[in-house]
């Protein structure tokens, strides 16, 4: 009984011992987080966040949950690329940023970004809280007020 219960322990700590190893010296931890949580386009997740003061982590929130990554994307209510806007939406913050805004653009990475981080910045300026910042951004913000 005392030899199959060390059996045990030791079978245990051998699989903890890999374990350890797998998830602390090859971080696989981090490759599944990355697949899960991808962080791409940072380049510009990070360019206009830090510009409109809008947590990083916040955006490529956004992208995932409105068009995962997708900058093709297009909804059924007609939002599009990567943070889902509205070509309405998107005209008028073009307009606000004094630079010239054509639909197809949209589906650029970098304005749709850019755009769409700064409309939601307004929206935080706005609300002052997060949860009712992406209720409207989602949502629209008419509804919100």
């Amino acid at each position: 009984m005392k030899n199959k219960l060390l059996k045990i322990i030791v079978i245990f700590l051998f699989i903890c011992a890999i374990l350890y190893i797998m998830f602390g010296v090859f971080e696989v931890h981090k490759i599944i987080i990355k697949q899960i949580y991808p962080q791409k386009y940072s380049e510009y997740v990070e360019k206009y966040a830090e510009e409109y003061d809008i947590d990083s982590l916040l955006v490529y929130a956004i992208i995932k949950a409105e068009s995962n990554f997708q900058p093709e994307a297009v909804s059924k209510s007609d939002a599009i690329g990567l943070m889902q806007l509205m070509d309405t939406t998107a005209e008028d913050t073009a307009n606000k940023l004094g630079i010239e805004y054509n639909k197809e653009d949209l589906k650029n990475p970098e304005i749709n970004i850019m755009l769409g981080t700064k409309y939601f910045s307004t929206l935080y300026e706005t609300y002052k809280n997060i949860p009712i910042a992406l209720t409207a951004y989602n949502a629209g913000s008419r509804e919100c007020i």
